[in-house]
C-alpha cells in the first residue's frame, strides 16, 4: 500500500492521482487503527487475567466441645390398663347402655343381660333356705325333747346322740341354702356388666339380643384407661451402654432418677405437647432381635391419644469433646457429604466426613475431620478443587451469633 502511495505521489501532477491518494490515505488509516484496536483490547484481557486477585470466603477452625444430640426410637402407645369386658355369665343381651368410644367412669352399667332366669334361680335359693331353716328348727326342738326324755330315764342316750346328729345336719343344710341364696345374687348382679375402671370403651362386637356366654372367644368390647399412658421403645445393646453411663447413679433406679424429660414425636411428626418420663427398664433383653425395653409415661388427661397410637420418643443425649461443623459449611453429593478444606497454603480440597448425629444446624463428626483444621464456612458452591483463596477467619463468637439469627 505504501509503494501505490509514492506511485501516485509520482504521478502528482494529475487531479484524479490527487483524489486517488486522499482515499488510500484514509484506508491506511482505518486500517491502522482498526489493527491498533485489536492489540489494545488484546493486551489488556492478558493483563487482566494475570492480575486476578484470590476469592476472599470466611474459612472457620474445628473445635471439639459438648454437644446435645437428640436421637429418635419407634415407639408404642398403650393405655395404663386395656380390659377386654367380658360376661360372667350366660344369656341374652337385652340392653347396650354405652356407645362406642364413650368414656365411662368405673361401676357404670355397661352392657344388661335377660336377668329373668337368674331372678328364678334367687328366688328358688331363697325358698330352700327358708326349708332349711325350718328344718333346723324341728332338729333343735327334737333334741330338747329327747335331752328331757334322758335325763329322766326315758330314754336311752343313743336316741338323744341321733337326735344331736340330725340337728347338725340341719345346721349344714342351712349353710348350704345361704351359700346358693348368696351365689344367685351374684349371678343375678352379672347380669348388669359394670365398668371395672374410669376409661373408654372400644368397638363393640355384639349386638342387642345376641346370646353371650363367658367362654366366648370375642369380648363384649374393651375398657381402655388412658389418663396416662405407657411408650414402649427398644434400645440396642450399643445404645443402652452408653444410655447407662450418660447419667449420674449406681444403680439403675438411681440413673432413672437423673434422665431429662422425654419428647413423644406423634406419626404426623409433630410432637406431643407435653413432655414423659421414663420409669422403667425391662428386666432382660430380647434373644430375637438384642433389645431392652424401657418405658415412658405420659400424662393423658385430656384423652387426646389413645391405645394403639404409634410414634417416636426422642431422647437427649450429651456428647462430650465431638467436633461440630455447621450445615452451611457442608454439600450433599451422592449420598455424601463434604467440606472444602484449607491448608496453610490457601488451597482448598473437597473431603467426605462421616456424621455421627445432628444437633440443630450443626453435624457431629466422626471422621474426616481433626481438631484444628480449617474449612470454608461459606460459598463453597463457588469452588473448584486446587483453588487458592484468601481466608478470612471467623471466630467463635461470630459463628454463634449467625446461628442465633438463623
Amino acid at each position: 500500500m505504501i509503494q501505490s502511495i509514492l506511485q501516485t505521489l509520482g504521478n502528482f501532477s494529475s487531479p484524479f492521482n490527487i483524489v486517488k491518494l486522499f482515499n488510500m490515505i484514509n484506508k491506511t488509516f482505518i486500517v491502522m487503527a482498526s489493527l491498533l484496536l485489536i492489540s489494545s483490547c488484546s493486551s489488556n484481557n492478558s493483563g487482566e487475567g494475570a492480575e486476578e486477585a484470590p476469592l476472599a470466603l470466611p474459612v472457620m477452625t474445628i473445635n471439639s466441645g459438648a454437644e446435645k444430640l437428640y436421637h429418635d426410637y419407634p415407639a408404642s402407645i398403650e393405655g395404663t390398663a386395656n380390659v377386654e369386658i367380658r360376661p360372667q355369665v350366660e344369656g341374652k343381651l337385652d340392653a347396650i347402655l354405652v356407645d362406642e368410644g364413650a368414656k365411662v367412669k368405673k361401676g357404670q352399667a355397661l352392657f344388661k343381660i335377660d336377668d329373668r332366669p337368674y331372678r328364678e334361680q334367687m328366688n328358688q335359693a331363697l325358698a330352700n333356705l327358708h326349708a332349711a331353716d325350718a328344718s333346723l328348727e324341728n332338729a333343735r326342738l327334737e333334741v330338747e325333747k329327747k335331752t328331757r326324755l334322758v335325763n329322766n330315764k326315758v330314754l336311752a342316750d343313743f336316741q338323744l346322740k341321733s337326735a344331736i346328729a340330725a340337728e347338725n345336719g340341719a345346721k349344714a343344710n342351712l349353710e348350704q341354702a345361704k351359700a346358693a341364696l348368696e351365689s344367685a345374687r351374684i349371678n343375678l348382679g352379672y347380669t348388669l356388666v359394670r365398668a371395672p375402671m374410669d376409661g373408654y370403651i372400644g368397638r363393640l362386637q355384639k349386638k342387642q339380643g345376641a346370646l353371650v356366654s363367658p367362654l366366648d372367644a370375642q369380648a363384649l368390647t374393651d375398657l381402655s384407661d388412658i389418663h396416662e399412658l405407657h411408650v414402649y421403645f427398644s434400645l440396642g445393646e450399643n445404645d443402652f451402654v452408653q444410655f447407662k453411663t450418660q447419667y449420674e447413679g449406681i444403680t439403675l433406679e438411681e440413673k432413672l432418677q437423673h434422665i431429662p424429660p422425654v419428647t413423644l414425636l406423634l406419626s404426623d411428626q409433630s410432637a406431643y405437647p407435653i413432655q414423659g418420663k421414663v420409669d422403667m427398664v425391662d428386666g432382660q433383653f430380647d434373644k430375637n432381635t438384642g433389645a431392652i425395653t424401657l418405658r415412658a409415661t405420659f400424662p393423658n388427661k385430656e384423652g387426646l391419644l389413645r391405645s394403639g397410637n404409634t410414634g417416636r420418643v426422642r431422647l437427649e443425649r450429651l456428647h462430650q469433646d465431638v467436633l461440630v461443623v455447621p450445615q452451611l459449611a457442608t454439600m450433599e453429593m451422592q449420598d455424601k457429604i463434604f467440606v472444602y478444606t484449607v491448608n496453610d497454603s490457601n488451597y482448598v480440597a473437597r473431603k467426605p466426613i462421616g456424621i455421627a448425629g445432628k444437633s440443630g444446624a450443626n453435624y457431629l463428626v466422626k471422621s474426616g475431620l481433626k481438631k484444628g483444621d480449617r474449612i470454608v464456612y461459606k460459598g463453597i458452591d463457588l469452588l473448584q478443587e486446587g483453588q487458592i483463596i484468601e481466608p478470612q477467619l471467623l471466630k467463635a463468637d461470630s459463628l454463634k451469633l449467625t446461628a442465633l439469627k438463623k
